[in-house]
């Protein structure tokens, strides 16, 4: 294990509604949904229709851009909608699920005796690709490029994320599968929190190289370890997942089948029993959620907090969350605003008497206190953001769309997460994640 690194940069918001560790099985969601938004960066070229019968690991779609990516039901059934919006855009492929799941075969194999090419075109056959992400742009990796390194972070630090050390823990040998498989990709690096016992899942991995870090919230972001461990330059490439899509890599070379299983953790302060639970990629929020809400206008997200989707009741949780958080929504009229020191607000200044008590877990709303203002340079942005990077100064490039400028403050290392604190702390209330995410969006637009 290399050198520790310690993040000082940052803040942990602490919420009330952590899952309990405790793993609870639902039953099969009558519907679950693939959504061409959640990848960001594809036009959906449609391959189904309506009433088609489709296999766990049938393609539902690809990328019109770039047709060796595919995307694939993570369960058997019926397609039962296809949803479009303005300009016909597609929104959501719903699928009515079997009682008993039917797999489309790819057959088990061993990654040591398979050639890069045939592991890159099992992976995008079976739909498993998508789950591969990359920087630049934080969009699907290309298949057709070579990454100098793929990154996976196996703990979160965001507010009420999982605790991947929990759901990986007694799946070791599937995780080593996976990692087995990426390693004939490229060079692999885990990063653990040095300040918490990392599962032997993680802890004893082979063909990786395990960074150790700790500190505030993002230090869990795969984007800060990137870029204290292998910063990325014009022209290269670095490609990042998650521990659970790891885990269904292993499971497609094991078993030879698309294994869409996930495990969520359902938290929030609004959530009866937040704790874990055993479902199905792109579930319904019907059964994820079932009789397990308190009574209220709440916010539903699909992830965290600070980076999630808002959902309705009736819709689907996200293709690469595996979080649900649910808040009070908020927006009633508060009398004399901030000027009273409410001890239940939050605050990285000391504005608020909430400096007072680091440890206090917080029952927070989705107000946004306040309306977008003029957009000053304020130290604000760099207390929480541990990047060597100038952050105002990235986002107003962005702004002003100069491309050499932003590519000179360093656009090539960043996602629309890792701005999600200096969002947050922003007193000018900068939607700044959505302007990332635009200026890399115009950025692989003029490279491609």
């Amino acid at each position: 294990m290399s050198k520790v690194l310690k993040i000082k940069r940052g803040a942990d918001i602490k919420l009330v509604g952590g899952a309990e560790k405790i793993l609870t099985d639902l039953p099969m969601p009558h519907t679950v949904a693939i959504k061409p938004s959640d990848f960001e960066g594809t036009t959906a070229k449609m391959l189904v229709k309506v009433g088609d019968e489709v296999k766990a690991g049938s393609t539902l779609f690809y990328n019109k851009d770039n047709d060796k990516i595919k995307f694939t039901s993570p369960v058997s059934g019926e397609v039962a909608e296809i949803k479009r919006g303005a300009k016909r855009v597609l929104q959501e492929v719903v699928i009515v699920v079997d009682k008993e799941t039917k797999y489309v075969d790819f057959k088990a194999a061993d990654p040591a005796k398979e050639s890069r090419e045939n592991i890159i075109n099992k992976l995008c056959e079976s739909g498993v690709w998508p789950f591969i992400k990359q920087r630049p742009y934080d969009v699907v990796a290309n298949p057709n490029d070579t990454a100098k390194a793929i990154f996976i972070s196996v703990f979160d630090s965001s507010p009420l994320a999982p605790d991947n050390d929990f759901i990986v823990h007694g799946q070791a040998a599937t995780f080593q599968k996976g990692i087995d498989v990426l390693s004939k990709l490229a060079e692999v690096h885990l990063t653990v929190n040095n300040a918490a016992k990392a599962d032997e899942a993680f802890l004893q991995a082979k063909n990786v190289t395990i960074h150790s870090i700790e500190g505030p919230h993002p230090a869990g972001n795969v984007g800060v370890h990137i870029h204290h461990f292998m910063p990325i330059c014009k022209g290269e490439i670095v490609w990042t997942l998650k521990p659970q899509d790891v885990l269904t890599i292993g499971r497609l070379f094991e078993k030879g089948q698309f294994d869409g299983g996930r495990i969520v953790a359902i938290t929030g302060a609004q959530v009866k029993t937040p704790k874990y639970y055993r479902t199905v990629l792109g579930a319904s929020l019907k059964t994820l959620l079932a009789d397990n809400l308190k009574e209220g206008n709440n916010r539903i997200i699909s992830g965290n907090v600070l980076t999630g989707t808002k959902l309705e009741e009736e819709g689907y949780i996200g293709f690469y969350d595996s979080h649900i958080t649910v808040i009070p929504e908020g927006g009633e009229a508060q009398m004399f605003g901030w000027i009273l020191p409410n001890p239940g607000k939050f605050s990285i200044s000391r504005a608020l008497v909430s400096w007072m008590s680091p440890n206090k877990k917080y029952n927070l709303d989705a107000n946004m206190n306040g309306e977008e203002r003029p957009f000053v340079v304020t130290e604000e942005y760099d207390k929480v953001f541990p990047f060597d990077i100038f952050p105002v100064q990235l986002v107003k490039s962005i702004m002003i769309e100069d491309i050499e400028l932003m590519e000179n403050l360093g656009i090539y290392e960043v996602a629309p997460e890792d701005f999600a604190l200096c969002e947050t702390v922003c007193t000018s209330k900068i939607a700044t994640q959505t302007i990332v995410r635009d200026g890399l969006t115009m950025l692989r637009n003029e490279m491609s």
